[in-house]
Parts: structure tokens; C-alpha cells; sequence
């Protein structure tokens, strides 16, 4: 009986050591289910800040090229305005030039 008993008792060793073992593993896990958790909410906060920056860097584009279209425009219109004051003097000094004749 003494070799069965070492038997038992090795066996109940042997399960309290897996039982151990197991305990561990669960506390680990729930641990990295923790920080899962946490890395989850990170996650859905960057996205969130990530499409608040894409919305706003949409709307500085916008604004942007309605500035630089708007500034096209002045420019064109400058320069019609000087090409007609240019054209204008122009036939101003033939019509005073041929005239005083």
C-alpha cells in the first residue's frame, strides 16, 4: 500500500500543480483581456480623432482652393484692367499723334 499511497499522492501532486498552472493562465488571460479592452478603446478613439482631422483637413482644402481661385481671378482681372489702360494709351497717343498733324 505504501507504493499506492506514493501513487495518490503523486497523482494529487501532479493535479494541484496543473491546478496551479491553470490558475495562472486564467489570471493571465484576464489580464490580456484587460488590456485588450483598453487597446480596444484606444483604437476607437484615434479613429474617431482621425476623422475629425480628416473633416477638418477637407474643410481647410476647400477653403483653400476657393482662396486661390479667388486670387485667379483677381489677378485676371488686373490684368485686363491694365491691358486696357495700356491699350488705351496706346490709341491715345496714335489719335493725339495723327491729329496734331
Amino acid at each position: 500500500m505504501e507504493n499506492g499511497k506514493s501513487r495518490l499522492q503523486q497523482a494529487q501532486e501532479d493535479a494541484e500543480q496543473v491546478k496551479d498552472i491553470m490558475l495562472d493562465n486564467m489570471n493571465k488571460a484576464g489580464e490580456r483581456a484587460g488590456k485588450l479592452d483598453d487597446l480596444d478603446d484606444r483604437a476607437d478613439e484615434l479613429l474617431a480623432k482621425s476623422k475629425a482631422f480628416e473633416k477638418t483637413a477637407n474643410q481647410v482644402k476647400q477653403k483653400k482652393r476657393w482662396e486661390n481661385k479667388r486670387m485667379k481671378i483677381v489677378f485676371i482681372a488686373v490684368g485686363v484692367v491694365a491691358a486696357l489702360v495700356i491699350i488705351g494709351l496706346i490709341i491715345f497717343a496714335i489719335v493725339d499723334g495723327t491729329g496734331g498733324q
